[in-house]
């Protein structure tokens, strides 16, 4: 069993927000899959089904992003499941727009909803795949990640949403290993 977390912040205010890309990666699952992702639960919004052959629990944090941790853990301790069976997808502004990165673990690298989620768990040992939304520096940070993204950016960042579907379905079916060759190797990753 797989459980597949998209790290957003709930509400119609932020469902457009760069914030948010995790979320959408999340929906384009369900929708491919016909998993049903209305049920509150662990502190969001939950569903199962299956990719392929593989049982996958789809979650939405509803606890707002600083707090994301919590909801993973609830899930992950009812599932009695491993963090080996975890994948987390979250905006990254450290990445170019629309460019993917899949790692089996390490460091936040300054995002607070995986920060939430290392603390819950008390392990960096999950697989994460970051969707670059573009970096800003200082002040400008919160109001960026909070903000839409322009018709030029969605033009990008859609395709990269439908990409990342496509690597979480990589990861389900044949591991961390393959997917992360199959979509970190291009330079030119970014929205296709």
């Amino acid at each position: 069993m797989h459980l597949i977390v998209g790290l957003g912040n709930p509400g119609g205010k932020y469902a457009s927000t760069r914030h948010n890309v995790g979320f959408r990666v999340v929906d384009e699952l369900a929708r491919r899959h016909g998993i049903d992702t209305s049920r509150s639960r662990f502190s969001g919004l939950f569903g199962n089904g299956s990719i392929g052959h593989e049982q996958v629990l789809l979650l939405k944090p509803g606890t707002f992003m600083n707090l994301s941790g919590r909801a993973v853990r609830e899930a992950m301790t009812f599932y009695k499941l491993e963090p080996v069976s975890l994948l987390v997808v979250s905006d990254d502004m450290a990445l170019p727009l629309g460019r993917l990165r899949l790692r089996k673990g390490g460091s936040a690298g300054g995002h607070n909803g995986l920060s939430s989620v290392i603390a819950e768990l008390g392990t960096e040992l999950f697989a994460r795949l970051r969707i670059g939304i573009e970096q800003v520096s200082g002040e400008r940070m919160v109001g960026h990640v909070l903000s839409p993204f322009s018709g030029r950016e969605e033009e990008i960042i859609g395709p990269a949403v439908v990409k990342a579907a496509d690597a979480v379905e990589c990861w389900v079916a044949e591991g961390i290993d393959t997917a992360m060759n199959r979509f970190n190797k291009s330079e030119d990753n970014a929205g296709g």
